[in-house]
């Protein structure tokens, strides 16, 4: 049960069912920097924009800067839904033109809450929380808590360090390279939404295996 309360929803036209293919709510989780290069921010309005226009609602940690307010408004701006998930000390910087706004007591209830209702992942470039949030989803992934689509749309090869980490513990065998069927990095948002379209949850290997197998 959330702690919190919600914000008044504002009145929308949703898009008809039959215009759109699937249509899913998909968590964004982005930096709310509004220091970045035009690159990012670019890809964060093209991602939104992509996501109207396929009649996706997106569900993301409520901000009104950076990344996370430019996703959210090119959303809007196509004629799609936004919810927002927002810990109660961060409401000052809430969004408050969602279609609605869910306030959580903390970090961690809005984690929980993002999870439990996002059908699939996608993380624009971003700073510590935005790492964070990325890596506990695919480690709940690789766990067997859920099965949803994961992908890190690398604007700019934002992502690049991160994917050479991954690389990297495969080689020194803490991961077992089977594993990269947890995760997708995209390069923009086209190839993002066309991952998400033909995902199927994959057969995991056991973790707790012998690397060397």
């Amino acid at each position: 049960m959330l702690t919190g309360h919600a914000w008044p929803a504002n009145q929308i036209t949703d898009i008809p069912p039959e215009e759109t293919a699937m249509p899913r709510t998909i968590c964004v989780y982005a930096s709310s920097s509004d220091s970045v290069a035009p690159v990012y921010t670019d890809a964060a309005r093209a991602l939104g924009t992509a996501l109207a226009q396929a009649g996706h609602t997106l569900l993301y940690g409520g901000g009104q800067y950076g990344l996370m307010g430019a996703v959210a408004r090119a959303t809007q701006a196509g004629g799609g839904r936004v919810i927002g998930v927002i810990p109660e000390m961060l409401l000052p910087q809430g969004y408050d033109a969602a279609d609605e706004m869910i306030v959580t007591a903390d970090l961690r209830e809005r984690k929980a809450v993002l999870e439990a209702r996002a059908e699939a992942f996608v993380a624009l470039p971003g700073g510590f929380g935005t790492l964070e949030e990325v890596l506990e989803i695919v480690t709940l992934k690789q766990l067997g808590y859920h099965d949803k689509p994961i992908v890190l749309l690398n604007a700019g090869g934002f992502f690049d360090p991160l994917a050479g980490l991954f690389e990297h513990l495969y080689a020194e065998q803490f991961v077992h390279e089977d594993f990269r069927v947890l995760y997708h990095f995209a390069p923009d948002a086209a190839a993002t939404l066309a991952y998400l379209a033909t995902y199927r949850p994959p057969v995991l290997p056991v973790k707790w295996r012998s690397l060397r197998n």
